[in-house]
């Protein structure tokens, strides 16, 4: 295999894998019933949104792939092997996340991923931050972010998340 070949051969896959995922979006789409919700959009719209995306991303990728390669790509970025410890703090906040969120609700609970997940992407940059102040930042910050998300949902969408009381509104 020459060395032009092989990019192309990852930059092909990438794009065949992309199509896959976009059959088993459809192949699963299949399984959704299609009955008209509101404004005549039943539940497998997206999904099925979502598959034909995917496949023609794909297609597309796969062409550009096969007729020379990704053109123009700037060097790689970022260090010559992975930053383990950025990735425990941001694996670290979604897993906590997952666990926390019937406990003490959505608001609370995305934030204190929003907060490790800023913690371990200012590490990935050899930004060390510790200290009250910037924790506290970050969770505020998270706080800012993850209550109008909650509320939009909640109040104007009327999609049920865990909230941390019965009032509907934290």
């Amino acid at each position: 295999m020459s060395s032009t070949e092989s990019p192309r051969l990852h930059q092909t896959l990438v794009g065949a894998g992309a199509c896959l995922l976009g059959l088993a979006y459809a192949v699963g789409a299949t399984d959704i019933a299609s009955d008209a919700g509101y404004s005549g959009v039943g539940p497998n719209f997206l999904p099925w949104l979502v598959s034909v995306l995917l496949l023609v991303c794909g297609a597309a990728l796969v062409w550009e792939a096969r007729s020379g390669g990704f053109r123009h790509l700037d060097e790689p970025s970022g260090g010559e092997r992975g930053d383990w410890d950025a990735l425990a703090w941001i694996s670290a906040g979604v897993l906590l996340n997952a666990a926390a969120i019937e406990r003490i609700g959505f608001v609370l609970s995305c934030a204190l991923c929003y907060a490790f997940a800023v913690r371990g992407l200012r590490r990935s940059e050899g930004r060390v931050v510790n200290g009250l102040v910037p924790t506290v930042v970050d969770i505020v910050t998270g706080l800012l972010i993850a209550a109008p998300a909650f509320w939009l949902f909640t109040k104007l969408l009327a999609i049920n998340l865990p909230g941390l009381t019965a009032t509907g509104w934290i």
